[in-house]
Protein backbone atom coordinates (compact mmCIF):
# COMPACT_ATOMS: atom_id res chain seq x y z
CA UNK A 1 0.00 0.00 0.00
CA UNK A 2 2.55 2.39 1.08
CA UNK A 3 5.05 1.80 -1.66
CA UNK A 4 1.79 2.12 -4.31
CA UNK A 5 0.97 5.85 -2.44
CA UNK A 6 4.61 6.58 -3.11
CA UNK A 7 4.69 5.97 -6.71
CA UNK A 8 1.14 7.91 -7.12
CA UNK A 9 3.16 11.11 -5.20
CA UNK A 10 6.47 10.28 -7.26
CA UNK A 11 4.20 11.10 -10.39
CA UNK A 12 0.79 12.10 -10.06
CA UNK A 13 0.39 12.85 -13.54
CA UNK A 14 1.14 8.93 -14.46
CA UNK A 15 -1.22 7.67 -12.32
CA UNK A 16 -3.90 9.73 -13.29
CA UNK A 17 -3.22 8.72 -17.17
CA UNK A 18 -2.66 5.38 -15.64
CA UNK A 19 -6.43 5.39 -14.74
CA UNK A 20 -7.37 7.68 -17.93
CA UNK A 21 -6.00 4.68 -19.63
CA UNK A 22 -7.84 1.82 -18.15
CA UNK A 23 -11.22 3.59 -18.78
CA UNK A 24 -10.27 4.12 -22.47
CA UNK A 25 -9.15 -0.20 -22.26
CA UNK A 26 -11.97 -0.68 -21.43
CA UNK A 27 -14.23 1.13 -23.62
CA UNK A 28 -12.08 0.47 -26.70
CA UNK A 29 -12.96 -3.43 -26.53
CA UNK A 30 -16.56 -1.84 -26.80
CA UNK A 31 -15.91 -0.06 -29.37
CA UNK A 32 -18.05 -1.45 -33.28
CA UNK A 33 -15.50 -2.10 -35.97
CA UNK A 34 -12.67 -3.13 -33.03
CA UNK A 35 -11.94 -6.48 -31.63
CA UNK A 36 -9.79 -7.03 -28.63
CA UNK A 37 -8.88 -10.56 -28.20
CA UNK A 38 -7.74 -10.92 -23.96
CA UNK A 39 -5.63 -8.31 -22.46
CA UNK A 40 -4.37 -4.92 -23.30
CA UNK A 41 -2.01 -2.97 -21.88
CA UNK A 42 -2.47 1.07 -22.33
CA UNK A 43 0.40 3.37 -21.42
CA UNK A 44 -0.84 6.88 -21.90
CA UNK A 45 -3.96 7.56 -24.23
CA UNK A 46 -3.45 6.69 -27.66
CA UNK A 47 -5.24 8.08 -30.90
CA UNK A 48 -7.49 5.16 -31.94
CA UNK A 49 -9.43 6.09 -35.53
CA UNK A 50 -11.37 3.23 -36.98
CA UNK A 51 -13.78 4.64 -39.95
CA UNK A 52 -16.96 2.92 -40.99
CA UNK A 53 -16.92 -0.68 -41.97
CA UNK A 54 -13.14 -0.62 -40.79
CA UNK A 55 -12.01 -2.70 -38.15
CA UNK A 56 -9.10 -3.62 -35.93
CA UNK A 57 -7.86 -6.33 -34.30
CA UNK A 58 -6.06 -6.51 -31.07
CA UNK A 59 -4.85 -10.01 -30.20
CA UNK A 60 -3.83 -10.85 -26.00
CA UNK A 61 -0.82 -9.30 -24.76
CA UNK A 62 -0.54 -6.00 -26.81
CA UNK A 63 1.53 -2.86 -25.00
CA UNK A 64 0.64 0.59 -26.88
CA UNK A 65 3.20 2.65 -25.34
CA UNK A 66 2.36 6.35 -25.51
CA UNK A 67 3.65 7.86 -22.92
CA UNK A 68 7.54 9.58 -23.14
CA UNK A 69 8.50 8.81 -19.47
CA UNK A 70 10.39 5.70 -18.71
CA UNK A 71 10.96 5.19 -22.50
CA UNK A 72 14.32 4.95 -23.63
CA UNK A 73 14.50 7.38 -26.54
CA UNK A 74 12.37 10.53 -26.97
CA UNK A 75 9.04 10.03 -27.99
CA UNK A 76 7.54 12.54 -30.43
CA UNK A 77 3.35 11.44 -29.99
CA UNK A 78 1.36 8.90 -28.99
CA UNK A 79 0.54 5.54 -31.23
CA UNK A 80 -1.91 6.53 -33.47
CA UNK A 81 -3.90 3.08 -35.27
CA UNK A 82 -5.69 4.86 -38.36
CA UNK A 83 -8.06 3.14 -40.63
CA UNK A 84 -9.72 5.13 -42.51
CA UNK A 85 -11.31 3.12 -46.00
CA UNK A 86 -13.94 1.41 -46.78
CA UNK A 87 -13.15 -2.31 -45.38
CA UNK A 88 -9.60 -1.31 -44.03
CA UNK A 89 -8.30 -3.26 -41.24
CA UNK A 90 -5.36 -3.03 -38.58
CA UNK A 91 -4.22 -6.37 -37.38
CA UNK A 92 -1.96 -6.37 -34.22
CA UNK A 93 -0.68 -9.78 -33.35
CA UNK A 94 0.18 -11.56 -29.74
CA UNK A 95 2.40 -9.44 -27.29
CA UNK A 96 3.04 -6.90 -29.73
CA UNK A 97 4.56 -3.86 -28.35
CA UNK A 98 4.29 -0.10 -30.24
CA UNK A 99 5.48 2.71 -28.98
CA UNK A 100 4.57 5.99 -29.84
CA UNK A 101 4.14 4.87 -33.59
CA UNK A 102 1.97 5.55 -36.40
CA UNK A 103 0.07 2.63 -38.29
CA UNK A 104 -2.09 3.80 -41.20
CA UNK A 105 -4.14 1.37 -43.15
CA UNK A 106 -6.01 2.22 -46.78
CA UNK A 107 -6.64 -1.66 -47.67
CA UNK A 108 -4.52 -3.68 -44.85
CA UNK A 109 -1.52 -3.45 -42.67
CA UNK A 110 -0.85 -6.54 -40.55
CA UNK A 111 1.84 -6.83 -37.32
CA UNK A 112 2.65 -10.41 -36.24
CA UNK A 113 3.24 -11.53 -33.00
CA UNK A 114 6.25 -10.85 -30.79
CA UNK A 115 7.08 -7.56 -32.50
CA UNK A 116 9.30 -4.46 -31.26
CA UNK A 117 7.84 -1.23 -32.66
CA UNK A 118 10.37 1.61 -31.59
CA UNK A 119 8.81 5.37 -31.25
CA UNK A 120 8.34 7.74 -33.94
CA UNK A 121 8.21 4.70 -36.47
CA UNK A 122 5.61 5.16 -39.23
CA UNK A 123 3.87 2.55 -41.32
CA UNK A 124 1.47 3.01 -43.51
CA UNK A 125 -0.19 0.85 -46.88
CA UNK A 126 -0.52 3.84 -48.99
CA UNK A 127 0.89 7.05 -50.06
CA UNK A 128 -2.38 10.11 -50.09
CA UNK A 129 -1.92 10.36 -53.65
CA UNK A 130 -0.96 9.38 -56.98
CA UNK A 131 2.35 10.82 -58.59
CA UNK A 132 -0.33 11.96 -61.70
CA UNK A 133 2.62 12.11 -64.01
CA UNK A 134 2.41 14.37 -66.04
CA UNK A 135 -0.86 15.49 -65.10
CA UNK A 136 0.56 16.92 -61.97
CA UNK A 137 -2.04 19.42 -62.05
CA UNK A 138 -4.76 16.83 -60.47
CA UNK A 139 -2.18 15.60 -57.98
CA UNK A 140 -3.64 17.60 -55.45
CA UNK A 141 -7.64 15.87 -56.24
CA UNK A 142 -6.43 12.08 -55.87
CA UNK A 143 -6.44 9.89 -52.70
CA UNK A 144 -3.84 7.28 -54.03
CA UNK A 145 -3.69 3.76 -53.94
CA UNK A 146 -2.86 0.83 -51.55
CA UNK A 147 -0.58 -2.15 -51.14
CA UNK A 148 -1.38 -4.17 -47.93
CA UNK A 149 2.03 -4.26 -45.42
CA UNK A 150 2.40 -7.32 -44.05
CA UNK A 151 4.93 -7.43 -40.57
CA UNK A 152 5.09 -11.12 -39.78
CA UNK A 153 6.12 -12.57 -36.26
CA UNK A 154 9.38 -11.18 -33.91
CA UNK A 155 10.02 -8.26 -36.13
CA UNK A 156 12.06 -5.48 -34.93
CA UNK A 157 12.08 -2.11 -36.22
CA UNK A 158 13.98 0.32 -35.00
CA UNK A 159 13.15 3.96 -33.61
CA UNK A 160 12.06 6.74 -36.98
CA UNK A 161 12.30 3.97 -39.03
CA UNK A 162 9.35 4.45 -42.20
CA UNK A 163 7.70 0.63 -43.96
CA UNK A 164 6.02 2.29 -47.27
CA UNK A 165 3.18 0.58 -48.95
CA UNK A 166 3.53 -3.32 -50.34
CA UNK A 167 6.73 -4.36 -47.92
CA UNK A 168 6.42 -7.87 -45.93
CA UNK A 169 8.92 -7.68 -43.69
CA UNK A 170 10.18 -11.38 -42.76
CA UNK A 171 9.94 -13.25 -39.52
CA UNK A 172 12.63 -12.61 -36.56
CA UNK A 173 14.04 -9.39 -38.96
CA UNK A 174 15.43 -6.21 -37.81
CA UNK A 175 15.07 -2.24 -39.53
CA UNK A 176 17.82 -0.72 -38.20
CA UNK A 177 16.46 2.95 -37.24
CA UNK A 178 16.25 5.80 -39.34
CA UNK A 179 15.66 3.66 -42.19
CA UNK A 180 13.00 3.63 -44.61
CA UNK A 181 11.91 0.34 -46.12
CA UNK A 182 10.61 0.74 -49.65
CA UNK A 183 10.88 -3.26 -50.38
CA UNK A 184 10.35 -6.66 -49.19
CA UNK A 185 13.05 -7.67 -46.32
CA UNK A 186 13.46 -11.46 -46.12
CA UNK A 187 13.69 -13.50 -42.91
CA UNK A 188 16.26 -13.41 -40.35
CA UNK A 189 17.78 -10.56 -41.71
CA UNK A 190 19.69 -7.38 -40.44
CA UNK A 191 18.25 -4.51 -42.84
CA UNK A 192 18.80 -0.58 -43.06
CA UNK A 193 19.37 2.62 -44.73
CA UNK A 194 17.25 4.72 -47.17
CA UNK A 195 16.26 2.45 -49.15
CA UNK A 196 16.81 -0.24 -46.40
CA UNK A 197 18.48 -3.09 -47.64
CA UNK A 198 20.16 -6.21 -46.44
CA UNK A 199 23.33 -5.67 -43.95
CA UNK A 200 23.77 -9.03 -42.73
CA UNK A 201 21.66 -12.24 -43.24
CA UNK A 202 21.01 -14.46 -40.38
CA UNK A 203 19.19 -17.07 -41.99
CA UNK A 204 22.37 -19.40 -42.62
CA UNK A 205 23.91 -18.31 -38.81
Amino acid sequence: MFSRLKRVLSDPLGAALGMAAKIYAFRLARRKGIHVQGRITLVGIPIIDIGRNASLHIDDNVTLNSRNRGYHINMHSPVKLFADREGAEIRIGQNTRIHGACVHAYKSVTIGRNCLIAANCQIMDGSGHDLSFPNVEDRIHTRGDARPVVIEDNVWIGADSIVLPGVTIGRGSVISANSVVVRDVPPMALAGGNPASVIKDYSKA
